[in-house]
Parts: C-alpha cells; sequence; structure tokens
C-alpha cells in the first residue's frame, strides 16, 4: 500500500494497515493465476478502503478488461486518469481499449491523442491506415495466427481466410490488445503479434473448407486469380495448416500414400483450400470455372461448418508473450 489514510481521510492504524496489504497480495495473486473475477474483487475492495490510490484503479481495470468488461474497465482507468498528475500511458492505452471495445469513440480518440498518435480527423470509428500486424485468435485455446490490417491503434480487419474451428472469418473487425506478444515475419520485414480481445464486427464472407488435386503451383496461383461476384479470398492452407490433417477432419476423400512433401522440393497434387465467400453457389461457380479452365483439376469436396467463439475460462493466463509466460 502507498496510501496511509482511508476514504474519510483517517490515519490508519498499524492493525488496519497490516489486513489491507494481505488483501492486496491476494488480489495481486488472484490476478496473476488468471482468477480475474476474484481479483476484480478483491482490487475493488481495496479501492472502498482507499479510494485515492490510482494503480488500485488500474488493476481492477486491468482485471476488467481482461475479462473483456469493457465499459467497467473504462470507468476505472479514467478514475486512474483522475487521480494523477501526469499521463499514464498504460492507463491511457487501457483505456482506450476499453472505450473502443465499449464503441465509445469520441473517448477512444481522447485516449490515443493523450498517447501521442495521430489519427484520422472526424467523429465516430477510426478509420486509419495503422500497418500490417499478426493476431492470435482465441489466444485462449488454439492460438491461430493470421495477419490483420490495423484500422486504429487496437482495431483491424483480418487479412487471411482463418479455420472455421477458430469462429473468425475472412474480414473480421477485431479488437486487439495493445502490447505485442512476439514478432512475424512479413515479406521482408518483422510485424508484431498481438492477441485478440474479441470481434466486433463480423464478415459477411463465410469460410469454406474446399479440397482439390492439381499438378502445379501454376494451377493454384490461377484459381487465386479469379474473381468472382461473392468471392473474397482464396487461401492454400496445404502448408500454412500443418498441425492436422484437414481432409480426414472433414471427412474429405483422400489417401495417406503420397510420400512426397514440398518441404523436400516435390509438389503435393492433394491441396487443401480455406475460400472466404459469401454463400456456397459462389464456391461451386468458381471451382467449376477453374476446374473447366485447366487439366488434371480436380475438386474433391466443399464443406462449411459454422463453430461458435470460445472465450477464456477462469485460470487462464493468455494474455502473456511466450517471454513473459516462461518468466
Amino acid at each position: 500500500m502507498t496510501a496511509d489514510h482511508d476514504a474519510d481521510g483517517e490515519l490508519l492504524d498499524d492493525e488496519t494497515l497490516e489486513k489491507l496489504q494481505a488483501l492486496e497480495a491476494r488480489a495481486y495473486a488472484a490476478f496473476d493465476a488468471g482468477d480475474l473475477a476474484d481479483a476484480a474483487i478483491l482490487f475493488g475492495q481495496l479501492v472502498e478502503w482507499t479510494p485515492d490510490i490510482p494503480h488500485l484503479h488500474y488493476m481492477r481495470g486491468l482485471a476488467h478488461k481482461y475479462l473483456r468488461e469493457w465499459a467497467l474497465s473504462l470507468q476505472d482507468n479514467l478514475r486512474s486518469e483522475q487521480l494523477r498528475d501526469e499521463v499514464d500511458e498504460a492507463t491511457a492505452w487501457n483505456a482506450g481499449i476499453a472505450a473502443t471495445g465499449a464503441g465509445d469513440w469520441a473517448e477512444a480518440r481522447r485516449q490515443w491523442t493523450r498517447c501521442g498518435i495521430t489519427l484520422p480527423e472526424g467523429e465516430g470509428p477510426i478509420n486509419g491506415n495503422f500497418g500490417v500486424a499478426c493476431v492470435r485468435l482465441n489466444p485462449w485455446s488454439s492460438g491461430e495466427t493470421v495477419y490483420m490490417r490495423r484500422l486504429d491503434p487496437v482495431r483491424a480487419r483480418l487479412e487471411n481466410v482463418p479455420l472455421a474451428e477458430s469462429g473468425f472469418r475472412f474480414g473480421d473487425i477485431v479488437l486487439h490488445d495493445g502490447a505485442s506478444t512476439g514478432r512475424r515475419t512479413h515479406g521482408e520485414r518483422e510485424v508484431p503479434v498481438f492477441n485478440a480481445m474479441q470481434r466486433l464486427q463480423q464478415s459477411d464472407m463465410a469460410t469454406y473448407a474446399v479440397f482439390v488435386q492439381c499438378g502445379s503451383p501454376d494451377d493454384i496461383a490461377a484459381l487465386r486469380a479469379m474473381t468472382l461476384p461473392g468471392i473474397g479470398l482464396v487461401e492454400d492452407w496445404t502448408h500454412s495448416v500443418r498441425h492436422l490433417c484437414l481432409r480426414c477432419s472433414y471427412g474429405a476423400p483422400h489417401q495417406h500414400d503420397d510420400d512426397s512433401h514440398e518441404d523436400d522440393g516435390g509438389w503435393v497434387r492433394e491441396r487443401n483450400l480455406g475460400i472466404a465467400a459469401q454463400g456456397r453457389a459462389a464456391v461451386e461457380k468458381l471451382m467449376s470455372a477453374w476446374a473447366a479452365a485447366g487439366t488434371g483439376r480436380t475438386l474433391d469436396a466443399i464443406e462449411h461448418r459454422e463453430h461458435p467463439q470460445q472465450g477464456p475460462q477462469p485460470g487462464q493466463v493468455w494474455w502473456l508473450g511466450h517471454e513473459q509466460a516462461d518468466e
């Protein structure tokens, strides 16, 4: 504790101060263990006793942030801000994240300006170009990593076709955390990786798993170059998704008898594609046109499954990067 007076300005006796210090230790322990609801309650009890300590409001706001309770998190961070004599960047960033999650665009713009970030002029949602980065979807479970185009400091549009199991879609607008948890290569440079907090706006592009056979990379390039109404993006998952056999999981016909591997310089005829589209008819039309335009092109199956998004469970400390978690 950094104060020795209670809410009424009365001097705390040694016994009460010792109890509050023990309560603060319990609050931090609960937070560090991922017991966020308990942490929020315990920090709230501390705030009732000593309401003028800014870091206690900040910590309760941090617990509400990772519970994704945006209005409560914003309220705590604004109180933390009011109690400080100068700008605290961590408080401002968390207030900006909470305001964005709550859709309070005026407050979000105010906080980013306080952080020295230049924004596009206007009111309402910020639609700027803050560059390309990566985002870990569902960081509390599978943690699939995809690229995104950042619209503001913590809001972005997904640029890849995620696996349907993630519950996310190509073109979704997501809220991500402000602290990077790693780096990934994008072209010839590295870009930061952020944890996704939640989806803010769902895309109209559903995800279709499409299984084909073809003779060369030119066939896939030709497919990706085709444009049809209702098609958002075609992505070759054969390389990017390696932790499970997609064909087995979808029941698509194939055999595990091909010993050739592209990592060894060979071409695997069986390709697993992710196609973002507004409907199955658009995918069928695309694949029919592609198969008819070249020899040796075979469509094995088109599958579509919707999966609900799953939130974190109590006891998960999902917001840390690998280096922080190791510590």
